[in-house]
């Protein structure tokens, strides 16, 4: 087991206020940049807006970098703040957090690129952290694992719904003809695609009486065929969720202390070493 080396005191305070939602540094530093990154996201939003830009464009850009200036200093501050930095530029928050933090800095480069700041609010997801909802985690994973089982039989749904598809569509397109926008049979099918799954654009319409009773039974298997998949994978994770009950009546209790040296989260609560290195907690 790797022995515990303290850090310095102001890395061990840093790593307390970036990592930790427990404390109430920790905390309020989450909030802040909750704060920040719903405010950026808006940023981009009103960027696109032709006319708001247009008369704001200035001022936007310059909330835009001071946001942009926090991200890199707070991204640094992690780096600087674990003993294996490497771990958390390759971990899921580490990766969200780079791509969020430099659009600005590319689109002096790449035209157009600052739109990409809008990947700010996958960041979002630390609110597990901050509301202590790291319980829920756990059923992510088992909704997780339910579509994972899932995947043949959903696989096979929609090869038949392809193929369906490819049947009703070439049917339209001898119906209907030309006259009526069917005018090819990829269109015919795209036609059927759209109505099967309940949207209907109402570009293209059946004008024969044969055409739409077609469409009528077309629509009515749409909203059977709707409730498969989504069948399907409920019985899976109703399945995987009785299993683990079973196996784990004792619950165990995570927290959202994480770990100073590569970062990982959710440890349990009488943990003394991280799961992920085995460094000390």
């Amino acid at each position: 087991m790797e022995e515990y080396k303290p850090q310095s005191k102001w890395k061990n305070k840093l790593h307390e206020i970036i990592y930790e939602a427990d404390t109430p540094s920790g905390k309020l530093f989450d909030i802040v940049l909750f704060i920040l990154i719903i405010f950026s996201v808006v940023l981009v939003m009103l960027e696109s807006v032709d006319e708001f830009d247009q008369h704001y464009h200035k001022t936007l850009l310059t909330l835009e970098w001071v946001v942009t200036i926090f991200f890199t200093l707070e991204y640094i501050a992690r780096l600087i703040s674990i003993k294996k930095p490497w771990k958390y530029v390759f971990s899921f928050y580490g990766i969200i957090d780079f791509l969020s933090t430099i659009p600005l800095y590319l689109s002096y480069i790449l035209a157009g690129s600052q739109v990409l700041l809008a990947v700010r609010a996958f960041r979002l997801l630390r609110i597990f952290r901050i509301l202590k909802l790291v319980k829920f985690m756990g059923e992510a994973s088992q909704l997780q694992s339910a579509l994972k089982a899932s995947r043949a039989k959903i696989v096979v749904f929609i090869y038949v719904v392809l193929i369906l598809s490819v049947i009703m569509g070439t049917l339209m397109y001898l119906i209907e003809g030309d006259e009526a926008g069917f005018t090819s049979i990829p269109r015919s099918i795209y036609w059927t695609i759209v109505t099967l799954t309940t949207v209907g654009y109402g570009d293209i319409a059946p004008q024969t009486n044969l055409g739409q009773l077609l469409a009528t039974v077309i629509m009515i298997l749409g909203y059977g065929i709707i409730a498969v998949p989504t069948g399907i994978v409920t019985a899976e994770f109703t399945r995987n969720k009785k299993g683990n009950e079973a196996s784990n009546k004792g619950t165990v209790h995570l927290n959202t202390q994480a770990c100073p040296s590569c970062s990982a989260e959710g440890h349990r609560d009488d943990a003394t070493h991280c799961y992920n290195c085995g460094h000390l907690l």
